[in-house]
């Protein structure tokens, strides 16, 4: 039985990362701290330290509730007056 390093070859062609993301029908982008946190009308949204980095889109659904949004996926609903994430 051969271990992984035996069958392991690069790749060819270099890894360039994500491409510059746009959410035109958003009302907002915001980048993602490196601790992980988006900051929404002075309020903390803790999301994840995998996202530290990266731009989410932001959108308002409803009256104070925000539909937080990486590349096509929803991630969740932000509640401004309870201050919790929702999936």
């Amino acid at each position: 039985m051969k271990c992984p390093a035996e069958c392991y070859t690069p790749s060819k062609s270099p890894y360039r990362g994500l491409p510059d993301l746009e959410y035109p029908f958003h009302d907002r982008e915001c980048l993602v701290t490196a601790c992980g946190r988006l900051c929404l009308h002075r309020k903390k949204i803790n999301i994840s330290t995998v996202l530290a980095g990266q731009r989410l889109g932001v959108k308002e659904v409803d009256d104070g509730i925000w539909l937080i949004s990486f590349m096509p996926y929803d991630l969740g609903y932000f509640d401004l007056e309870q201050g919790t994430l929702s999936p």
